[in-house]
């Protein structure tokens, strides 16, 4: 049947196993079964060929999304914004400096505050270990509750857009990339993925997306390599997550201290850097202590330990080793490029402006992603509501 059409995608629907969606939240790509996962790939196709069809995508006339970002951010910011829109949501930002949050508000206290008319919760929390996943948690807690207690007329979803454990939104995206790229799914077994640490002249940059990657791409059968000096481990548990899951689909997970030997004959590369997991756990000690000063030598150790490994870099000559010199480039930018937005960094710039246009398709997948979540938490019967809209057939725009 044709991809172009959506009866192609209505179809993949049709054979999974997706109804536990309904009416939840999106935590941890490992803790939705395969078919979830393969159901939010193909809602997210399927939105993004009635939009490219100049279809209308609304399934709400009215409604917040709520955006908490408690890190920096431009993709999935803007990403989250763009698929609330695309299903018809206002977005509105949380901004805690300017809420109650700084008297003494509780987690309970703001989360109901702010989702009477809240059909959707996105948040970041992605600095501190052990404090965004349970931050998350919390609110999903509160808003549950309130809902039950007649409170709040509907129970938010919340989509989780980084925590200090995953970044699904971007793996999820990412993954979709690699799927397209590769053409289908069913193509991706045995192709070997380089997961590997790269080096930034930052620092604290956190672990949830090598993590999320480890934890998704050795769902597919893939051969995955997490590459790192020694001293930038990330969470053990994760690790453990992508052995099981490699065992589970006949790939494999692996780890080395050498890039160079990640990168041999790779179908995909994803070089990044992230702070050691020993180090995060270190820092969010010393800010739950306040310690500005113990912060402060943390970070200069850090800087100091990263510069003892600035050739942990994707090179010119690192990817000719890949398999044809042409591996697939990852990354969830914004990249560290040497000689352009920094003296030396993860990658060159000569390697960064071959897959710019890859790179912004690759980005480009995130706004479906997060809209696929929430109409899969939104929709009782996806399908008919994905074929309802078809046949309404609202121009998105008359010009």
């Amino acid at each position: 049947m044709d991809k172009n059409t959506l009866h192609f995608y209505l179809d993949k629907l049709a054979g999974l196993d997706f109804h536990k969606m309904y009416n939840g939240d999106f935590f941890l790509t490992w803790e939705k079964t395969d078919d979830e996962l393969a159901a939010v790939f193909t809602v997210a196709d399927a939105l993004r060929n009635l939009r490219e069809r100049n279809i209308s995508t609304k399934i709400f006339d009215s409604g917040l999304g709520i955006s908490l970002f408690r890190d920096n951010s431009t993709r999935t910011r803007f990403s989250f914004a763009s698929a609330c829109n695309l299903l018809g949501l206002e977005v509105q930002d949380l901004d805690e400096g300017k809420s109650q949050i700084a008297h003494g508000e509780t987690v309970r206290e703001t989360a109901n505050m702010i989702s009477f008319m809240a059909d959707v919760i996105g948040i970041r929390d992605d600095m501190y270990i052990g404090k965004g996943h349970t931050y998350q948690k919390a609110v999903v807690d509160a808003v549950t509750q309130g809902h039950a207690d007649g409170v709040l007329e509907q129970k938010p979803t919340l989509v989780n857009l980084q925590c200090d454990i995953d970044h699904p939104t971007q793996c999820m995206a990412d993954m979709l990339h690699v799927i397209h790229h590769f053409g289908g799914v069913e193509n991706l077994k045995g192709k070997k993925v380089a997961m590997t640490w790269a080096y930034s002249p930052s620092y604290g940059k956190p672990l949830s997306v090598p993590q999320g990657v480890i934890g998704l791409f050795t769902r597919f059968g893939m051969d995955v390599t997490l590459a790192h000096p020694q001293g930038y481990e990330v969470m053990p548990e994760v690790e453990e997550i992508a052995r099981a899951n490699a065992a589970k689909t006949g790939g494999s997970f692996s780890k080395t201290h050498s890039m160079a030997e990640a990168f041999r004959d790779a179908d995909i590369v994803y070089p990044k850097s992230w702070a050691p997991f020993a180090a995060m756990e270190k820092r969010t000690d010393l800010y739950g202590k306040g310690d500005t000063a113990g912060i402060q030598a943390l970070e200069k150790e850090l800087l100091a330990q990263n510069a003892q490994h600035k050739d942990w870099t994707c090179s010119e000559e690192l990817m000719k080793t890949t398999k044809d010199g042409k591996a697939l480039y990852l990354h969830c930018l914004p990249a560290d490029i040497s000689g352009v937005s920094c003296l030396e960094g993860e990658v060159d710039g000569s390697v960064f402006d071959r897959y710019r246009d890859p790179l912004y398709k690759q980005a480009s997948y995130k706004p479906y992603i997060i809209a696929a979540m929430i109409f899969l938490a939104k929709s009782k019967d996806p399908a008919a509501l994905l074929q309802a809209l078809e046949e309404r057939a609202t121009p998105r725009h008359l010009g």
